[in-house]
């Protein structure tokens, strides 16, 4: 990896975890129940970002069980969470995230920033 590569590896995951996402837990009390109580939007402007689109991803606590696992990825256009965002329940750093939460979330944001 060149200078330039680690710098840009730097700036998108500085201390291994992503910079341009915006995390919310609902709690638990959306209307299915806790079956996607995390939404993670992806922010910034990637190559190959379609315009004017936002790509989500809602999941449960253990978004890759075989059995109990929910993670569903998407595309709304505009934006979710701006101006309110308290339909999205509480934001919350990705620290919070459950461990499987943020495996899921990395290998998503580096596919997506190309990392």
């Amino acid at each position: 990896m060149n200078k330039k590569q680690q710098a840009r590896l730097d700036s998108l995951l500085p201390k291994g975890k992503p910079k341009n996402v915006r995390i919310y837990d609902n709690g638990g009390v959306d209307a299915g129940g806790s079956l996607d109580c995390y939404t993670v939007i992806f922010s910034g402007l990637w190559k190959g970002k379609p315009v004017g689109y936002t790509q989500l991803l809602s999941m449960n606590a253990c978004p890759t069980h075989p059995q109990m696992g929910i993670g569903m990825h998407c595309e709304y256009q505009g934006e979710v969470d701006r101006p309110s965002y308290g339909h999205l329940g509480k934001k919350i750093s990705f620290d919070d995230l459950p461990a499987e939460c943020q495996k899921v979330v990395l290998e998503d944001y580096k596919d997506i920033w190309q990392l």
